[in-house]
């Protein structure tokens, strides 16, 4: 009789010490990155409140992406893209093609949660902030495609 030889089992790694589970500490350039973000959408949100506007939400997030600040002056909605860079001109540059259509599929999906919000019109505004200036604000600064 033969015998078969039974299937080798893989050998386990010994296990890592509890350290390897903690979550990765994020980079501090991220960190920072994260709270100049957080400091220009409330300069920007602040701004918006001056101007008459009504903030409705701020960082509205879906599953094709998040838009920075939600906005309302009577039945007028905006969707406001905040742009934080050295030079309130760097800022106005920083908003592409690719980030325009996000920012339009997200505000479908904003529009697609709240149907009855009472809304005539629309639009697409940029707020863009630099150090030691005021928050620059784009009425329609594009148009949804």
């Amino acid at each position: 009789m033969t015998r078969r030889a039974s299937p080798v089992m893989p050998r386990r790694s010994p296990r890592k010490s509890n350290t390897a589970l903690k979550p990765r500490e994020p980079r501090p350039e991220k960190v920072a990155a994260f709270r100049v973000g957080l400091s220009a959408e409330s300069r920007a949100a602040a701004y918006l409140i001056a101007k008459g506007y009504r903030i409705v939400a701020r960082r509205w997030r879906s599953p094709v992406g998040e838009i920075d600040i939600v906005a309302r002056r009577r039945t007028l909605l905006l969707f406001v893209e905040v742009k934080a860079r050295d030079t309130l001109d760097a800022a106005a540059e920083s908003l592409g093609p690719r980030q325009q259509a996000r920012i339009a599929a997200t505000a479908e999906a904003w529009l697609a949660t709240y149907p009855d919000a009472g809304i005539t019109d629309m639009r697409f505004d940029a707020v863009l902030v630099a150090p030691g200036k005021l928050p620059r604000h784009i009425a329609g600064a594009f148009e949804a495609r």
